[in-house]
């Protein structure tokens, strides 16, 4: 029987009787971060890292059913040991090591290797089975370092200043929105947020004590309020009544996918910068080689290119079905994710 299994409900550790970030209710779920196609509703019993839980507690509205651990820490279960080790990915998001018998398998989640100012660094943990994502598992996804990217966005500010426009950039409300908030250069405006980014970033403010000062959009606000100002918007706000209040405006998106051609036009934005909390095809292939894993599963993404060229390097391979999303929910956030503000403030779906 292997240690780890693939169900209807998610992943599967039949001797211990729990899931790993499953995607239908189930009694007992062991869950890698926030995001919403990795901790979902209805679960009677769940466990996370410590800094992951006050996102996690806040979107699902839980209470005495949420339990933490630290990272490093390990809980025993039924026989299996079950550890929690940085993703790299947003605060608080984690690999789940499980260990039996000398068995060792590692679920990634989502991941990312390059540091980020933000969130806890990437640990590579050994294993004889890695289950890994691919959301940018093609040659051609390479990111620039991400100090480059923000120079980039230092310098679209500073010339929508010169133009008379509002810079408002879009990036998703949990991970995205803070890391950018965290990486660019407060000294050039005021930082003006979505009600949704709003509520997420007063959680990790408390919770890091490092992010910038911002200042939430209200409806009472007038255009003149935000004279030089970024605004920090979640991808749903993009195409919405929302955006009106700051024309002339210029819209940026950040986003793995504006590696795209045509990416950026099809959004309808006037810059794209390709900035992602997914690792990149050399980060992929350098994750998998330092767990010394012998067999790799595909969660998500280029799932089967990746795990055929894997077979290719002599690492046996496989694509797994999931209902995981990667970044494409960066695209498919919508205003039930996040109540943002009042009826006035919501946002709609963009697909």
């Amino acid at each position: 029987m292997a240690l780890l299994e693939f169900n209807d409900s998610g992943i599967y550790c039949r001797k211990a009787g729990v899931y790993l970030d499953p995607w239908k209710p189930v009694k007992r779920a062991l869950i890698t971060h926030g995001h919403s196609d990795h901790a979902g509703w209805g679960h009677e019993q769940y466990l996370c890292t410590t800094s992951a839980s006050p996102v996690i507690r806040h979107r699902l509205q839980l209470s005495s059913q949420l339990q933490t651990i630290g990272f490093g820490e390990t809980i025993h279960i039924n026989g299996v040991n079950f550890s929690f080790h940085p993703a790299g990915h947003i605060p608080g998001s984690a690999q789940i090591k499980v260990e039996c018998n000398g068995e060792v398998w590692v679920f990634s989640g989502d991941y990312k290797l390059e540091p980020d100012n933000l969130s806890e660094p990437f640990e590579p943990v050994r294993c004889h089975v890695f289950i890994s994502e691919s959301t940018f598992g093609l040659p051609i996804y390479k990111w620039k370092p991400q100090q480059e990217v923000f120079a980039e966005v230092n310098q679209w500010w500073k010339k929508n200043q010169e133009d008379g426009k509002v810079s408002v950039i879009a990036g998703y409300s949990l991970g995205k929105a803070q890391r950018i908030l965290q990486n660019i250069d407060p000294s050039l405006g005021k930082i003006f947020v979505h009600g949704a980014v709003d509520n997420i970033t007063n959680i990790l403010r408390t919770q890091l004590g490092t992010l910038p000062p911002t200042i939430r959009v209200t409806s009472e606000m007038k255009r003149k309020d935000f004279d030089g100002a970024l605004v920090v918007c979640p991808p749903s706000a993009i195409g919405s009544p929302w955006l009106r209040r700051f024309d002339p405006y210029s819209l940026g998106i950040a986003s793995g996918w504006m590696n795209l051609r045509g990416a950026r036009r099809r959004r309808g934005a006037d810059r794209g910068f390709v900035l992602s909390d997914h690792a990149d095809w050399n980060d992929l292939n350098k994750a998998v080689r330092e767990t010394g894993a012998q067999r790799v599963f595909v969660t998500h993404g280029y799932s089967e290119p990746f795990a055929r060229w894997l077979t290719q390097q002599g690492i046996e391979s496989s694509e797994v079905k999931t209902q995981y999303e990667g970044e494409l929910s960066e695209i498919i956030e919508g205003a039930n994710a996040e109540s943002g503000d009042n009826s006035n403030e919501t946002t709609a779906n963009v697909v």
